[in-house]
């Protein structure tokens, strides 16, 4: 096995700590120190998604209607960003039903809705976080005395620091407008 240079180890670490001691941009939704479980059960800072280009929106597994349709125009609107730019976007579906949406129930809607776990992550918070998470996104969410919500249907763009780049209202079918929005967010990548 051929070693590194000194010169180029030190490098690749100064350069490695040097995007960690980057500040975050104050409008930037990583400054909201929540942790996110995902469907394997892997808890980490909301930031540490940092660096990547990503659709997001806020879902609940046991929805029988616009949930699978915001899902479904994640799918589409993934499907129509450019190549090569695709395969670096991240899809972040939350939860903002954490008393129902255990890790269990997002493994297996991620299996019953055929999500390719390369892209996508679903993930959950505490109950206590999962209201400030959806006022952070500007979603909003009410239960209804069944156990079902009203909520909030959109799909939104962040950039790389966790800024708000672009969002749509769109349900159902793609964007142009929002999919040229992430092709510009992915070629500044």
């Amino acid at each position: 096995m051929k070693r590194l240079a000194p010169w180029l180890l030190l490098t690749l670490l100064l350069a490695g700590q040097a995007s960690a001691a980057t500040p975050l941009p104050p409008d930037s939704v990583y400054q909201f120190n929540v942790t996110l479980t995902d469907q394997d059960g892997h808890a980490q800072p909301l930031a540490a998604r940092r660096g990547q280009v990503q659709l997001v929106s806020m879902i609940y597994t046991s929805c029988a209607m616009v949930c699978p349709m915001i899902v479904d125009t994640m799918k589409l609107t993934r499907k129509a960003v450019a190549e090569p730019g695709r395969d670096k976007l991240a899809l972040l579906a939350v939860s903002f039903d954490p008393a129902r949406d255990s890790v269990d129930a997002l493994r297996s809607y991620a299996a019953t809705r055929k999500l390719d776990m390369r892209y996508w992550t679903l993930a959950r918070t505490e109950l206590k976080d999962a209201r400030p998470l959806a006022a952070l996104f500007g979603l909003q969410y009410r239960q209804l005395p069944d156990g079902d919500f009203n909520h909030s249907s959109e799909l939104i763009l962040l950039d790389t620091d966790g800024r708000i780049a672009a969002r749509t209202t769109v349900i159902g079918r793609v964007d142009p407008v929002f999919v040229a929005a992430i092709d510009k967010a992915l070629a500044e990548h």
